[in-house]
Parts: structure tokens; C-alpha cells; sequence
């Protein structure tokens, strides 16, 4: 009978038991995937900060680039009349060297500045790393509610063996090994051999004379 009651909080038990490996590996290898994802996430978001330095650090360089040649041009004075073919010349000169300037400044701005197709793909990359993170929080939410299901489920079979067994102790009938209920149960007592033969035999009661020799 104590075996009855003994294999349900075993098997309780042994479910406890294999529960807490598979959650303990399975919040093991969530952890090191947290690690990696947050590691690239960090590696994007400093090239992304290192972009935007560079970029920023290009408008600087063209801005002041137009505000200097801005100022030169309003710093030239009007030259004399014997001077002004040479002078236009010189302007014309100036400002195709300035353009020529520029549409390199530009291509080297356009060669630095990272394609739009990569910027897409970090967004892309940092979109699937929160979605990563979101399902990866789920999935810890849902080994916690599954690891406390199993437990009250074990916990409910051990309350359930526990409660079977003293109603069967109750219902289990108590064997007759009193003296008085061996003597109720036991056949009468046969009566006597006198006492079963109402008269005595003759043949038992007449004494045969022994024959005297003369």
C-alpha cells in the first residue's frame, strides 16, 4: 500500500526535476543569445554615431568652403578699365577652378558617405534585433508560466496521493483475529462419546463369566 502512495510523489518529483534542467538550458542559451545580440547591436550603433560624425564633419567642411570663397569674392575690388580683360580672365579663371573644386569635394563627400542600401540594412538590422529581444522576453515569459504550470500540477498529484491514502486506510476491512470472534466464528463443540450414544451398549455392560477350571 505505501508503494501506492510512494510512486505518485516520485514521479512528482522527477517531473520537478527534469522541469528545472530544461528551463536552467534553455535560460542559458537565452542568456548567451541576449549577449551576442547586444554586442551587435552595440557594434551598429557606433558605426551609425561614426557615420553621422563623418557626415556632419563633411557639412562643416562645405559650409565653410562656400562662406571663404563667399568672402573672397566680396573682398576683390573693382579693377581700372586697362586691367579689366585680365581681370575677368582671372575671375572666369576663379571660379572654374572654384566649381572644379567643388564637384570633387562633392564626389569625395558622395564616396565617404556610406550608401543608402547600407543604412537601410542597419535599419533593418537593428528593426530584427528589437524584434529578437521582444521574442526572446516572450519566450522567457512563457518557460516561467510553464515551469510554474508544471509545479502545481506536480503539487496537485502529491496533494491527491496524499489524500488517497487515509481514505483507503479507512476503507480497508479489519480481519477477525480477536479470541472472541475465532470462538463465534468456530464450528459448536462436538459433544462426547458417552454423551453421543443414549444407552450403553449391552454387549459392553454384560460381564462374561471366565470358565473355572475343575
Amino acid at each position: 500500500m505505501k508503494k501506492i502512495f510512494i510512486l505518485p510523489m516520485v514521479i512528482s518529483l522527477a517531473m520537478i526535476c527534469s522541469c528545472q534542467k530544461q528551463d536552467a538550458v534553455a535560460e542559458q542559451q537565452l542568456a548567451q543569445r541576449k549577449v551576442e545580440l547586444d554586442t551587435r547591436e552595440d557594434a551598429l550603433i557606433e558605426r551609425l554615431n561614426a557615420l553621422d560624425e563623418k557626415v556632419n564633419a563633411l557639412d562643416e567642411r562645405v559650409r565653410a568652403l562656400a562662406e571663404n570663397e563667399k568672402s573672397r569674392a566680396n573682398i576683390q575690388t573693382i579693377p581700372p578699365d586697362a586691367q579689366s580683360q585680365d581681370v575677368v580672365r582671372d575671375a572666369a579663371e576663379a571660379k572654374a577652378e572654384r566649381d572644379r573644386r567643388m564637384q570633387e569635394f562633392r564626389a569625395q563627400i558622395q564616396a565617404r558617405i556610406t550608401d543608402p542600401s547600407q543604412l537601410n540594412a542597419a535599419k533593418a538590422e537593428k528593426d530584427r534585433m528589437t524584434r529578437e529581444r521582444l521574442q526572446r522576453q516572450g519566450a522567457q515569459q512563457q518557460s516561467q508560466s510553464q515551469k510554474q504550470y508544471k509545479f502545481q500540477q506536480a503539487q496537485k498529484a502529491w496533494m491527491a496521493g496524499a489524500a488517497v491514502s487515509p481514505a483507503v486506510q479507512d476503507a480497508a476491512p479489519t480481519s477477525p483475529t480477536t479470541p472472541s470472534a475465532l470462538d463465534a466464528a468456530s464450528p459448536a463443540s462436538s459433544p462426547p462419546v458417552g454423551a453421543s450414544s443414549p444407552t450403553a451398549s449391552p454387549v459392553a455392560t454384560l460381564q462374561t463369566p471366565s470358565p473355572t477350571p475343575e
